[in-house]
């Protein structure tokens, strides 16, 4: 088969010669061009898990240790102080209220564990001041550790215009 394509090629004349052999080379580098492509993504991919597999290694490996900060933590919480869902958004409206706020209390999130629940309740507070903000904020940081502020964002149009705050809070329940 190699002695017929070889003596097909040889019976060719010069430019149909190089026309071939410029169409192999072109197919070469296509072949090579998503070679590379497909051995990048793999190098990428190859590197990310041994990244997150090391990281949960170390997880691993500090396992007792986390656990035990864990119960210390837990031990250091009273637990009739701490939140269920319902308490943390009827807690949130509370305070807003009492700091001359109308809050819009959006997406609530929980993540149930053994000793542990994370409860987080998004709230957004549009067309306030900022004494009004400020005394919502001491209120909600008086309540720490048992509600907490995960996320802050602060819309500050121009200058005497109210501001906009999107905040996400979050409560830890201790499992009785």
């Amino acid at each position: 088969m190699i002695r017929t394509l070889r003596a097909l090629f040889l019976a060719r004349l010069l430019r149909e010669k190089l026309l071939l052999v410029a169409f192999a080379v072109l197919g070469v580098a296509m072949w090579f061009s998503g070679f590379s492509d497909r051995a990048g993504v793999f190098w990428r991919e190859q590197r990310s898990t041994t990244v997150t597999l090391a990281e949960q290694k170390q997880w691993l490996a500090n396992r007792a240790a986390i656990e035990a900060a864990a119960q210390k933590s837990a031990g250091r919480l009273d637990a009739a102080s701490t939140l269920d869902a319902t308490r943390l958004y009827a807690e949130v409206d509370k305070i807003a209220r009492d700091a001359g706020l109308n809050p819009g209390l959006g997406e609530q999130r929980d993540v149930i564990g053994d000793q542990f629940s994370v409860h987080s309740l998004q709230v957004t507070v549009n067309r306030v001041d900022w004494e009004s903000l400020k005394k919502f904020y001491l209120n909600l940081q008086a309540r720490s550790p048992y509600i907490s502020i995960e996320q802050f964002a602060l819309n500050a149009p121009p200058a005497g215009s109210p501001l906009t705050a999107v905040l996400r809070v979050s409560s830890v329940e201790v499992a009785k």
